[in-house]
C-alpha cells in the first residue's frame, strides 16, 4: 500500500489496498494510518453491503443510525441520497458537524462509499479538531478545561427542529418531532482521545446547544467563537469523490461538511457507523 496525505492538517489516500481482501498486515498498516491521519480515503473499491460492513468492523462494533431509515435488509447501512430533480433542498450533513454527539455514546467514526456522484461537486471537507484546540491560546485552554457542553438532536426534535417551511430531501427517510431526541446530553468541550491521549475540541453547531450551567444565550459568543476557529483552513482538508471512492473518520477528533453544491446531478453514497464510548 501506498499511504499519501493529501493536506497539512489531516487526511491520506490510501492507494494498493483492496478493502474486501485485507490481509492482517494491511489491516494493522490502516488502522496506525487512521490513528496518524484521522481521515482515510480508497479510490477504486468494489464493496458489496456485507463487504462494507465487514470494513466497518475492523475499527469496532456497527450502530444503528438513529432518527434515519437504514436501507431495506441491512439495518447499519444508511442511504445517502440527493435524486438530480431534487434542487434548492437542505442536504444531509451540508453544515459543519461531528455524527449524534447528542447520544450518551456518540459515534467513534463513520465510513462511507459513493456509488453514483455528479460530475463535479459533491465534495466532503474534514477539520482537524486536535490541531483547533492546539492552536488556541492557554488562557482559553484554561477557560475551556473542565467545562461540559449540552448536545441535543436539534434536526430530529420537537423543539430544535429546522423551519416547517425549509425544502428537505424526500429521498433520505429521517424522522422529524421525535421527543427523544431533545434529551439534553453533556459531554466535555475538551475531550481526550482514548487512543491517541490528546486533547481535542469536542463541539459542533449542529448538536451543541450551550455549556452546561449556562443560558443559550450566555453560551453564544464563545460557541459561536469556537465554531469559526475550529474550521480555520489550515485545520481542513476536502475530498472529490469518484465513484466507488470510500472515505472513513474518526468522529472523535474531526468535524465535517457534505458540499450542497450538485443541484441537477444524481448522488448516492452507502454509509455505515461504527459505535463509540461516552466521551
Amino acid at each position: 500500500m501506498q499511504i499519501q496525505p493529501v493536506a497539512g492538517a489531516l487526511g491520506a489516500e490510501i492507494a494498493g489496498a483492496d478493502l474486501a481482501r485485507l490481509s492482517n498486515a494491511d489491516t494493522a498498516a490502516i488502522q496506525d494510518a487512521f490513528r496518524d491521519h484521522l481521515v482515510l480515503f480508497f479510490r477504486d473499491q468494489h464493496l458489496t453491503p456485507e463487504q462494507q460492513m465487514d470494513f466497518t468492523r475492523l475499527f469496532g462494533p456497527l450502530q444503528v443510525t438513529p432518527f434515519v431509515k437504514a436501507m431495506d435488509g441491512y439495518p447499519y447501512i444508511v442511504r445517502v441520497l440527493k435524486e438530480a430533480d431534487e434542487k434548492g433542498i437542505s442536504t444531509f450533513g451540508n453544515a459543519w458537524h461531528a455524527d449524534f454527539t447528542s447520544l450518551p455514546e456518540p459515534p467513534l467514526g463513520s465510513v462511507l462509499y459513493a456509488l453514483e456522484v455528479p460530475a463535479y461537486g459533491g465534495d466532503t471537507m474534514f477539520a482537524n479538531m486536535y490541531a483547533a484546540y492546539d492552536a488556541l491560546s492557554a488562557g482559553m485552554k484554561r477557560m475551556l478545561e473542565g467545562l461540559k457542553a449540552i448536545h441535543v438532536g436539534k434536526p430530529y426534535g420537537t423543539k430544535y427542529g429546522p423551519p416547517r417551511d425549509m425544502k428537505t430531501s424526500r429521498s433520505i427517510e429521517i424522522e422529524r418531532n421525535r421527543p427523544d431526541a431533545d434529551i439534553e446530553v453533556a459531554h466535555p468541550v475538551v475531550r481526550t482521545h482514548p487512543g491517541t491521549g490528546r486533547k481535542s475540541l469536542f463541539v459542533n453547531p449542529i448538536y451543541t446547544l450551550r455549556f452546561d450551567g449556562m443560558s443559550e444565550a450566555e453560551s453564544q459568543g464563545l460557541l459561536e467563537f469556537l465554531y469559526a476557529h475550529a474550521i480555520r483552513p489550515e485545520f481542513t482538508c476536502r475530498f472529490r469523490w469518484s465513484r466507488n471512492a470510500l472515505a472513513l473518520w474518526d468522529n472523535r477528533c474531526t468535524l465535517h461538511y457534505a458540499v450542497n453544491d450538485y443541484d441537477g446531478s444524481r448522488r448516492l453514497m452507502h454509509r455505515t457507523m461504527v459505535a463509540g464510548e461516552r466521551p
